[in-house]
Order: C-alpha cells, then structure tokens, then sequence
C-alpha cells in the first residue's frame, strides 16, 4: 500500500513488487491510480486509493485503514511504504504481518515540506521519531540505506535503492545531459534551468526526467517556453532508464540538506547503470561512490557555472568520457544490480509471511 507515491514508483513497482511477482506470488497493489491518471500493470490486483498530497492526507489515510480491514483475512502480509500508513495499520486486530519499507530520514525530510509551517516542524520531527520507535515494536521494518540503521535500536535487512543493470549499453555521446527524479527546489531544479541556459550556446541540450512538485512546476514551464530545456514530467521507470542511453552526462544537483546527507542518489546508479559519466554535488555518499569507481565529476554546492563547464569538458575529451561511463557501468553491473538485493528481499518476506523472524 502506497497513497504517498506514483503508482508507477520504481522501489516499489519495478524492483519490489517485479521480484514478488517474478518469484511467482501474487500481489495486491494499493495506490492512488486514479488520482495519477495510472492504469495498474497487469501482473498486479489493482486497487485505487485516494492520493495523499501537501496538507490533504487525512481521508487517504482514512480508506487505506478501511481496505486494510477488508482485506486483512485474504493476505500473508502487508507491506507499506508511508509514514502515514502507520496509522491505517495500528490497532486493527488480527492482521497479517505488517512491513514497513523506510524510504527515507522521515524526521529530516519535514524541514523540505513547504506545505509546513516552520513553527510546527520541531514538534512534527518529535513525532515522527515517536512513530518510528513504535513502529519497530510493533512490526517488521526494511531500510532503504545503511545510514537509516542508527535511527533504530535492533538490526533490520537493508533493500538498497539498487537498478536494473542492462546486459549492455550504448557510449555516452556529445550533445545531451540529462536529469532523472523529482524536480524541486533542494534537489537543484534552478540551478539545471541555469545550466541549461549556460550550456545553450554550446548546442549541449539539457533534458529533465520527472514529477516536479508545486512549486518547481511554473519555473519549469516558463524555461521550456523559453526553449532552454526539455521536461518530460513523470514518466514510467522502465521507459524513463531508456532515455539515459546515449547522453553525454548525467546530473544529481542536491542540496545540502540533512535528508540528502547519508543517502545515496538513486539516480547516480542509475547513470552508472546505463553507462554515462555522473555530475554530482558533494553529498557525502555520492562522492564516496563517484571517487571509488571514478564514474564521473563532483562540482560545489548551487554552483551552474562549475557544472556547465564539468558538462563542456566532458563533451571534448571523447577518451575520458566514455572511460568514465565504462566504469561506471562496470561497477553497477557487479554491485548495484537490482536482482542481487532482490533475492534477500523475498526471502524475508516470505519468512515474515511464514510467521519466522
């Protein structure tokens, strides 16, 4: 059950619920189709819930509780990936296992909703830490990063934001960067509209891959009536990754915000994955992964004028450029690949479901 995000997610449809699926179980997929103009996969029982969005959350909630009632003697497990989900579960007597799949430092992620007041964030954070510390008592938890363990006091399976690695890719070429994820202000949507700006006169095009929340959205439409830059809005993951191929570069422009601090890109994996140099801000994890396999270039905080000129250079020295895509690619080909991690991910499912620790 999801009422937070796009039924078309890539953890949780294309990574978690594939993996169940392809290990031959059957899947009831919750989520807010309707609300995104979705029609469920065919390898799914879909079922619509009502979207959960800024400050409108309560009648999400609210149905998600009802169905789970409905539907609590028809499954072997529950598995939620909202904070707010919490409350749709708790209380409800006998219920199959619940898991809760932590995507994120849900304490931190509250100073970047706009929708918060500033003076209820401390106290909204408090709670959050209170909901976490009763959710590990009551259930089953996975982690999305290392970096989340210590919020926690017992072990629980790490299932990384790991990819699809293709069995082989297209070199990087010399006239398109792009950006794949969720377009907002902290995760450095200006400074791509700036780079796209910086980068036209080289005939280098920018092209931006995803939703793009309130506030991004009318800075977004006006670059592309200004003919700066191509933006797709939210697009599947499988047909997203396919527009990787062949471009020059791909950018990760996050700011530094404690949310971002121990947690690793997906989408630097996912460049890597499809054999393209990466463009990082230096997030602690990002440069950890960038500098070990020497996979691409990182540039300073909120500074276009440094990734411009990391893109032109790239552009003209063919050698380095797919040097760094190759081993990129090498290294989410044998430490990244979604198949790997998705193997633990069943099998701890399947243990819960049986009722085993």
């Amino acid at each position: 059950m999801t009422v937070v995000h796009n039924p078309e997610d890539a953890r949780i449809l294309h990574r978690q619920i594939r993996a169940l699926v392809d290990a031959g179980h059957e899947v009831t997929y919750a989520a807010s189709f309707t609300a995104h103009g979705i029609v469920p996969r065919p390898w799914v029982n879909g079922v619509d819930l009502p979207r959960a969005a800024q400050r409108k959350r309560v009648a999400a909630v609210w149905a998600a509780r009802r169905l789970f009632k409905r539907m609590r003697d028809k499954v072997d497990l529950v598995l939620i990936h909202d904070p707010e989900l919490l409350f749709a579960v708790w209380g409800v007597r006998n219920s199959p296992p619940i898991v809760w799949d932590v995507h994120e430092d849900t304490p931190a992620t509250l100073s970047l909703k706009p929708w918060l007041p500033s003076p209820l964030r401390p106290p909204a954070r408090f709670l959050a830490r209170m909901l976490e510390g009763m959710a590990e008592r009551r259930m089953h938890l996975l982690l999305a990063e290392t970096a989340y363990a210590g919020r926690f006091k017992d072990a629980h399976l790490i299932v990384p934001n790991e990819t699809w690695v293709p069995d082989s890719v297209t070199p990087p070429g010399d006239d398109r960067v792009v950006y794949l994820g969720w377009l907002s202000r902290a995760r450095g949507v200006m400074e791509a509209i700036e780079v796209a700006r910086l980068l036209q006169p080289y005939r280098v095009a920018v092209e931006l891959i995803g939703y793009a929340d309130p506030q991004s959205r009318p800075v977004l439409n006006q670059a592309v009536t200004e003919g700066l830059l191509e933006w797709r809005d939210f697009m599947p993951n499988d047909e997203a990754l396919k527009r990787l191929d062949g471009a020059l570069a791909g950018l990760s422009l996050l700011h530094d915000e404690p949310n971002y601090r121990h947690s690793m890109p997906t989408k630097i994996v996912e460049y890597m994955a499809h054999g393209i140099p990466v463009i990082t801000t230096p997030s602690p994890r990002a440069v950890e992964l960038v500098e070990r396999y020497e996979s691409g270039v990182v540039v300073p905080w909120e500074d276009p004028k440094a990734v411009a000129q990391a893109v032109l250079t790239l552009r003209d020295d063919v050698r380095e450029r797919r040097a760094q895509g190759a081993r990129g690619y090498a290294a989410a080909r044998a430490n990244h690949h979604w198949p790997n991690s998705a193997k633990r991910f069943v099998a701890q499912l399947e243990a819960w479901a049986a009722g085993l620790r």
